[in-house]
């Protein structure tokens, strides 16, 4: 998932800017070349205030993650892709907001717990966990509209709500990934324009070119 960094609730105490500095930092740097001495340095706290919210780093990880499906989540509950009656409608405009926030330096569109995950995967599994709770727990916000529109569209397939909506998460990380590595926030919104065709096409629907 992406967002805005600056699009987080309850600004102020020490903690929440700790993990604003951790959502943004490591998106720049990695969770491994960020440093406590970074973090507290943009939220500007002290290591003692650190170490007062976090025992260690990995327990700032976890809780960065907590924190990104807390304010992602407020993001997307309160998106306009939620207003069209036809489910698939909603589906597509759901991809299409996922376009449109797309843009600026690529620390700022980049997802959080996706940029953990391919990082500490297979040394840190309290923060890849709740990296998966974060990214499959997206995935399943999207579930229902996709169940409906195979209702309301009669399509019957060997695929679910569930693995597409996961599909549609696991092109959004490519995506990034592919941004990332030729700095072109382009590359991301193209293949968010293949993946709209590709559902437009699983539900009979002809897809632009």
């Amino acid at each position: 998932m992406a967002r805005k960094p600056n699009q987080s609730p309850e600004r102020g105490d020490a903690r929440t800017r700790l993990l604003e500095a951790a959502r943004d930092i490591i998106r720049q740097k990695g969770f491994a070349a960020t440093s406590v001495d970074d973090l507290c340095r943009s939220a500007g706290v002290t290591k003692g205030a650190f170490f007062h919210h976090f025992k260690t780093k990995e327990a700032l990880g976890v809780a960065a993650a907590a924190f990104w499906s807390q304010t992602t989540g407020a993001l997307f509950s309160a998106a306009s892709y939620h207003a069209p009656e036809d489910p698939l409608e909603r589906i597509l405009a759901y991809l299409e907001f996922r376009r449109s926030i797309i843009g600026g330096e690529t620390f700022e569109y980049t997802c959080l717990v996706g940029t953990m995950t391919q990082e500490v995967h297979a040394t840190a599994h309290p923060i890849r966990d709740a990296c998966a709770e974060s990214i499959f727990g997206h995935a399943a916000t999207l579930e229902p509209d996709i169940s409906a529109a195979m209702r309301l569209h009669g399509i019957t397939a060997d695929w679910t709500a569930e693995s597409l909506a996961r599909h549609t998460q696991a092109v959004l990380q490519g995506a990034f990934i592919l941004a990332k590595a030729a700095g072109n926030a382009e590359l991301a919104r193209e293949s968010l324009d293949h993946l709209i065709r590709y559902v437009r096409l699983l539900f009979g629907q002809t897809a632009a070119l």
